[in-house]
């Protein structure tokens, strides 16, 4: 029995979790510094019906091979009232890669046309219990102007991006929120790095 509890305790080790938000929570607001040196909240999104909140980081090579699915979601979707916010939340002092510089670099190699903000106290990705790189968090504007989380998971379920007919969890979310429908599903698991804890 002792060896059984060692044995989870050596797993929970491998992925730290944290409450975090659910389908239907307000969204975390935050205040985080962009690869522009400007800050980023979601106040500043005054005229979007949503935005969707994407974990991500340099070296992941899960996140690598959904960059460009970034670049296009950001292009489809920001005219229909739902821009992109990257987030980085690793730790680049145990991972150089990720840190500021390279942010700014890695933005500019693959012409990011969103903002790619530094979480570097990893607080907002607590806050949203992300664990993922990448970890979509889709959320919807209320009447009241205020952002609550309509979708979480995954952007699709084809991380090697090579069969056309896959599933587009966040257009299809996406898709349903602007007919005021709920997103079906409204969570999926998302599959990459863990994020890199201090």
């Amino acid at each position: 029995m002792k060896k059984v509890f060692s044995l989870l305790a050596i797993l929970a080790m491998g992925v730290a979790t944290f409450a975090g938000v659910v389908v239907g929570d307000a969204a975390p607001d935050f205040k985080l510094k962009n690869i522009d040196g400007k800050t980023v909240t979601l106040k500043d999104y005054t005229n979007a019906k949503g935005i969707i909140v994407i974990f991500t980081c340099n070296h992941c090579p899960y996140a690598v091979q959904y960059e460009d699915r970034i670049i296009a979601l950001n292009k489809n979707l920001k005219d229909k009232g739902f821009p992109v916010i990257a987030i980085n939340p690793n730790d680049a002092t145990k991972y150089p890669d990720d840190n500021f510089d390279g942010m700014v670099k890695r933005a500019k190699d693959k012409g990011f046309n969103f903002p790619y903000l530094h979480d570097d106290t990893q607080e907002v990705a607590k806050a949203y219990g992300a664990t993922r790189t990448p970890h979509v968090f889709l959320l919807v504007k209320g009447k009241d102007n205020k952002f609550t989380v309509a979708y979480i998971g995954a952007i699709d379920n084809d991380t090697e991006n090579v069969n056309p007919e896959k599933t587009k969890y966040v257009e299809n979310a996406v898709t349903a929120l602007n007919a005021n429908k709920k997103p079906d599903p409204s969570s999926t698991k998302a599959i990459g790095c863990t994020i890199k804890w201090k």
